[in-house]
């Protein structure tokens, strides 16, 4: 029952390409759409945006993949990191054509899949033109898109968008003015889509 939302709920999803914890929530998010009432408001970052700076990012990293090894462990699923120096900005740019074309969830699945359990630099071109193929993206158009300053430069605009919004890190997701940070919070985003009588009958 919905009542009072003619209109699906958005729910505005701030993800990172390289977060170890949005490959967790990449896993579990899908029923934020499937069994309520909404529509994911999707907005990937890049760069830093959304992550801890470097120099804290540096000692934050054997602590995290031990993290997510556990996560993983009793998530059943691979756990493979990437190279540390992977830049998976283009991957965000991408995801937005992917959003374009219909394919935004295969693309998330398969990008962290191919960076996250196949320990794939997703910041080299080859890696993210097969994941583009793979979810039927035309590799030509993937490039232009991804390569277009325009595109990248709404990533930057997520990032402002998200500080407006009181967002601190990934990955977050926004409900009016309720903000969820981290994959671990995904069952409160779902307690709180019960809350507001969204689920699907």
């Amino acid at each position: 029952m919905n009542l009072g939302y003619p209109d699906p709920k958005p729910v505005f999803a701030y993800f990172h390409f390289r977060s170890p914890y949005c490959y967790l929530a990449s896993k579990n998010l899908w029923p934020i759409v499937d069994d309520y009432h909404t529509t994911l408001v999707w907005r990937p970052l890049g760069g830093w945006d959304g992550r801890s700076p470097p120099d804290r990012a540096k000692v934050k990293v054997p602590l995290a993949r031990q993290d997510l090894a556990r996560h993983c462990r009793r998530m059943g699923i691979p756990c493979v990191p990437p190279p540390i120096t992977t830049d998976a900005t283009l991957a965000g740019v991408g995801s937005l054509l992917a959003e374009a074309r219909g394919v935004l969830r295969a693309y998330i699945v398969e990008m962290y899949r191919a960076e996250w359990a196949a320990g794939l630099d997703i910041g080299q071109p080859e890696v993210l033109n097969a994941v583009a193929a793979e979810v039927g993206l035309e590799v030509a158009e993937f490039e232009a898109f991804c390569h277009d300053p325009a595109n990248r430069q709404r990533l930057d605009a997520n990032w402002s968008e998200a500080q407006d919004k009181g967002v601190v890190g990934v990955p977050s997701f926004v409900i009016d003015d309720q903000v969820f940070w981290g994959n671990d919070r995904i069952d409160f985003v779902l307690e709180h889509l019960n809350e507001l009588r969204l689920a699907r009958q």
